[in-house]
């Protein structure tokens, strides 16, 4: 009955066994000789952690939620920060053992990464902007070379459709809410063509969440890249629409960086609404999917108010009639 109640637990709370002694213990295992010294990281769908080392340096060590991918969607994760590193692009690879840079310790699987410093981006600088387009431009040309085989897609089967179902599986939904939501997502769904422009729009493999949080910027040297935990098929836009300020000027300046090394094809940016609507889905799906786990609430109490239910669907209905417009 114990290890029945200790499997449940574990299932329900899936990083409630990651212990500081387990961590060390498997950055250990890979050759690392760690001094004790243990910093987590900002990182909520997979646990991060930075790590002293006995000759003074340090290391990340990323564990992976367990089942959230399959091994071989982990490895295509590495092999397509490893081929961007090898191509000289400034982002964050694994360290390999081996050959190998996915391993595993009492179940969980991690990977460990140099730590590399760097701060946020001052996005609103064209010179910035331009530096930005650059790069991704240049990460866009690997990613265009091959395609992923076992990664996810960008469509709106993953970023709405299971996220939807997430949410009204959820009790975070308020019960006055739910018919609401319900009609929020059939109204998107009423709008296929929208969506299924990203699917007719050439893809490649992307960052996927090319965010500022996963853009570190180093003095004299420009952007650093990381996370690529989701990275994905999908448009090249993708990977530039979070980057925009909204100022016309600053989005021009990384377009005219990325056209110095790759075309881009301007039609593209009439996806950023179908986008952008999708990501708020997702990120309302993900929170409750996630909310079993004791970091999620801690996180995102909001997520347990109504008012941001009743926000949330308001907006989704607000954005429907936008795509309808356009």
């Amino acid at each position: 009955m114990k290890r029945a109640r200790d499997e449940s637990d574990s299932a329900a709370h899936p990083y409630g066994r990651l212990t500081p002694d387990l961590v060390l213990a498997a950055v250990d295992r890979q050759g690392f000789a760690s001094d004790g010294r243990l910093l987590a990281l900002n990182s909520f769908e997979n646990r991060v952690y930075q790590l002293g080392l006995e000759d003074g340096g340090f290391v990340v060590a990323k564990f992976y939620r367990p089942a959230r991918w399959s091994d071989a969607a982990i490895r295509e994760e590495h092999a397509f920060s490893l081929e961007l590193a090898e191509a000289e692009l400034p982002v964050l690879a694994p360290i390999a053992r081996d050959g190998e840079t996915l391993f595993t310790h009492e179940r969980f699987r991690y990977a460990v990464f140099p730590r590399m410093g760097g701060r946020a981006p001052e996005l609103e600088g064209n010179d910035t902007a331009q530096w930005l387009g650059r790069t991704l431009a240049r990460v866009h040309l690997v990613g265009a070379r091959r395609p992923f085989r076992a990664r996810a897609r960008l469509d709106f089967a993953t970023l709405v459709e299971a996220a939807a179902r997430a949410v009204l599986a959820s009790a975070l939904l308020p019960a006055h809410v739910r018919a609401r939501y319900e009609a929020a997502i059939a109204a998107l769904r009423a709008h296929g063509t929208a969506f299924a422009a990203l699917a007719d729009n050439p893809s490649l493999r992307l960052h996927g969440d090319c965010h500022p949080g996963n853009v570190l910027w180093r003095e004299h040297e420009g952007p650093l890249l990381v996370d690529f935990d989701d990275c994905r098929t999908g448009p090249a836009v993708q990977d530039l629409w979070m980057l925009c300020t909204g100022a016309e000027a600053q989005r021009d300046a990384l377009l005219e960086g990325y056209a110095e090394f790759r075309d881009f094809d301007a039609r593209e940016l009439a996806l950023v609404p179908a986008l952008r609507l999708m990501r708020q889905v997702h990120y309302a799906g993900w929170i409750a999917e996630r909310w079993s786990d004791p970091a999620f609430p801690r996180a995102f109490p909001f997520a347990a108010e109504p008012t941001w239910w009743e926000r949330h669907v308001r907006d989704l209905g607000e954005a429907a009639a936008e795509l309808e417009d356009g």
